[in-house]
C-alpha cells in the first residue's frame, strides 16, 4: 500500500469559512481520510506548532493556506509551511487575493489601534497591545499586529491559487484529487477557475442599458432575470474570473467578485471603476457626480476581496518610520 499524502491546512487572518469549506465535502472527507495523513489543522486537530517544526524540511505533500498575513504568527507558519512543504496552496480569496481583511489596508496600524481600543471601548488607561508584557509568571506574548494585510504570495512562493469566498465543495474536491493523482496544473495556476468571466457565463438578459441610479442590495430586490447591473446593482461579474457556476447570481445576489480578475485584467477594481462609469445614463458632470454619488463605499465595493493585490495595495496616510517598514 502506497504511503499516504502528508497534508496541511493552516488558517490565517481570515474568517474560518475556508476552514469549513474542506468540511462541506461532507461524506468524501473520508475519502480524503483514506489517501491523505492530516499532520496540521488547528480548528479540527489537536496539532502543535512544534510538531512541525520538527518535520524534515520538504516532508509535507501539500500545505493548504487560507488566509491573509496580517501579523507576525502568520508571517511565521506561512514560511514555516513553505519550509517543510513540497507544494503550498492559497487556499480562498484571503490567501489568493488578501480578500475582505484586506480592506483594512484603509488604514494603518495606529489608526485601527484607536478605532478598536480608545474610540469603540472603555479603555481610559489607553492600553493597546503590546509585543510582549511582562508579568510575575514571565513574559507574555501577542504576535506583532502588521501595518498592512498581504496575500500569500508576497511573503513565499506559492505554486498553485484555488479561489473563492469560500471555494466550493467542487473545487476542493477538484484541487485534492489533482494533488492524489498528480494532475496538477502548471505551476502557478488557478485551481478550479476559467478563463472567461461571471458575466460572459451569466444567463441573464442584458439589453445594453444605462442606469440613472444606483440600488443597494439591502433595500431593493433585483428582477431575476435582468442584468443586475443595468438595474443598477453593483456586480462585479464583468471583472471577475468564472468557475464559480453563477452561484451568487443564481440565488439573486449581485457578484462579489471573490474569484479575483480575469488573466488580463491587471486591477480588478479599477478595471470595474472604469466600467461602471461607462453605464451613467448622463452626460452633465454634476449629475454624473451625484449618480456615483450614491455608491455609498465604490473602494469596499471594487476592491472588495482584492485591494492588498492590486495596483494600489494600500491607502496611503503619512510617511512611516523604519520600524514601521520592517512590518510592512
Amino acid at each position: 500500500m502506497p504511503d499516504k499524502l502528508k497534508l496541511a491546512f493552516y488558517w490565517g487572518a481570515a474568517c474560518g469559512g475556508c476552514e469549513i469549506a474542506v468540511l462541506d465535502i461532507n461524506e468524501h472527507i473520508l475519502e480524503v481520510g483514506a489517501i491523505a495523513e492530516i499532520l496540521l489543522w488547528p480548528v479540527a486537530v489537536d496539532g502543535k506548532y512544534a510538531d512541525i517544526q520538527a518535520l524534515p524540511d520538504g516532508s509535507i505533500d501539500v500545505a493548504f493556506v487560507n488566509g491573509a498575513i496580517r501579523n507576525e504568527d502568520n508571517l511565521h507558519l506561512a514560511r514555516l509551511l513553505r519550509q517543510k512543504s513540497k507544494t503550498v496552496v492559497a487556499f480562498g480569496s484571503c490567501a489568493h487575493l488578501g480578500g475582505i481583511p484586506g480592506l483594512a489596508n484603509l488604514s494603518n496600524r495606529d489608526e485601527i489601534f484607536q478605532r478598536v481600543y480608545s474610540d469603540l471601548a472603555v479603555n481610559p488607561a489607553g492600553i493597546r497591545p503590546q509585543a510582549g508584557t511582562q508579568v510575575r509568571e514571565g513574559v507574555l506574548e501577542l504576535p506583532v499586529f502588521h501595518n498592512s494585510v498581504r496575500p500569500l504570495a508576497e511573503v513565499i512562493d506559492v505554486d498553485y491559487y484555488v479561489p473563492g469566498c469560500p471555494p466550493t465543495p467542487q473545487m476542493v474536491l477538484g484541487a485534492v484529487n489533482a494533488i492524489a493523482t498528480g494532475k496538477l496544473p502548471e505551476r502557478g495556476a488557478v485551481i478550479g477557475a476559467g478563463h472567461k468571466t461571471v458575466c460572459a457565463e451569466c444567463r441573464r438578459v442584458k439589453e445594453e442599458k444605462k442606469v440613472k441610479a444606483f440600488k443597494r442590495i439591502a433595500t431593493a430586490i433585483p428582477e431575476p432575470e435582468r442584468c443586475m447591473l443595468e438595474q443598477g446593482f453593483i456586480c462585479l461579474g464583468s471583472v471577475t474570473r468564472d468557475g464559480c457556476g453563477g452561484r451568487c447570481l443564481k440565488a439573486n445576489m449581485p457578484c462579489r467578485g471573490c474569484f479575483g480578475a480575469p488573466e488580463d485584467v491587471a486591477d480588478q477594481g479599477a478595471r470595474f471603476l472604469s466600467a461602471l462609469a461607462t453605464i451613467i445614463d448622463a452626460n452633465d458632470p454634476q449629475e454624473v457626480a451625484d449618480i456615483l454619488g450614491q455608491v455609498d463605499d465604490p473602494v469596499g465595493y471594487a476592491y472588495r476581496f482584492s485591494l492588498p493585490a492590486s495596483l494600489l495595495k494600500r491607502k496611503a496616510k503619512q510617511r512611516i518610520t523604519v520600524a514601521e517598514v520592517n512590518h510592512l
